[in-house]
């Protein structure tokens, strides 16, 4: 086989896991009409078609399904045993990817990196920020976050954080004007900023807890958002009541800008967890972001 085969089939290996030139061309780095040329070169030089094409999507035909199974792990293997040589270098090096929400990623994982990375120079960290559960392993991701109860079973997971308090939160004159409820089910009566869940498509169904009572409300208003810092927004502008997270409400609480309403039924959940599949051998580089995004109840304030 010729030395440049080996890189046309990196190039199959792309495009076929990530069904999309355009996706595949940007986890190359490479323009998409070189990759697409790179994918026909292979396919007249093993005389068989590799990929079917269309207009709105891109997959393996049966040749092409076989050849991904068999060539695919073994690519995987090279990487994991350079990944391995790599790391008896004295530095970690390399780039770990990393799926989290808007929220973890500003009020957890940045200000560790920022304290992390500047100790390790040839250390990449690409943080993704995404308001849906993602598949890390198809979309090719070292590792993800997400609350500890959210985690599937089958993953290794690392508290990053304390666990999160839940608050419900307006503005001042919105209060004023409209009342403050008291009670979950109150919220049928007011202007309620929803968040649409990106997995899904559905709309969050807001979460209260009092002693050993649980109630979900399903709430209605004006606005809908899949963000959490878009849902604040709002709330700081008079639209309504918002369901955030306490610790990215809080400054605005303090400020007087914002008011907590019904805070004896809004829960705690587990903090956030860094979480990804599970393997004897890591590569030096995810073990350093590991340890270090790792929480410690000592750096608790």
């Amino acid at each position: 086989m010729h030395r440049e085969t080996y890189s046309d089939l990196l190039a199959f290996i792309a495009v076929a896991q990530e069904c999309s030139f355009t996706r595949a061309a940007a986890r190359m780095g490479v323009s998409q009409s070189a990759l697409s040329h790179t994918i026909r070169a292979l396919e007249a030089k093993m005389g068989v078609r590799l990929l079917t094409r269309t207009t709105r999507s891109v997959s393996p035909t049966e040749a092409g399904e076989r050849l991904l199974r068999n060539i695919a792990p073994r690519f995987e293997e090279i990487q994991e045993l350079l990944s391995q040589i790599n790391d008896l270098h004295d530095s970690p090096a390399g780039t770990v990817r990393i799926s989290a929400s808007e929220n973890a990623a500003e009020t957890v994982l940045w200000p560790k990196l920022a304290k992390l990375l500047p100790k390790f120079p040839d250390l990449k960290v690409e943080v993704v920020m995404e308001n849906r559960r993602s598949d890390i392993v198809a979309e090719r991701f070292d590792m993800g976050v997400r609350l500890g109860n959210e985690v599937s079973n089958d993953m290794a997971v690392v508290p990053i954080s304390a666990g999160m308090q839940v608050a419900v939160v307006s503005s001042p004159a919105y209060l004023s004007k409209y009342g403050i409820p008291q009670k979950p089910h109150d919220l049928a009566n007011h202007q309620c900023i929803n968040l649409r869940m990106m997995t899904h498509g559905e709309l969050y169904a807001w979460e209260f807890r009092k002693g050993k009572k649980n109630v979900e409300v399903r709430v209605d208003g004006q606005l809908i958002f899949n963000n959490a810092r878009q849902i604040l927004s709002a709330a700081l502008a008079g639209f309504g009541l918002a369901y955030v997270p306490l610790e990215m409400a809080r400054t605005y609480i303090v400020k007087r800008r914002l008011v907590a309403v019904l805070e004896e039924w809004s829960p705690a959940f587990p903090g956030y967890h860094l979480y990804y599949p599970g393997r004897k051998q890591l590569p030096r580089a995810m073990e350093v972001v590991i340890e270090g995004l790792r929480h410690r109840p000592d750096e608790e304030d």
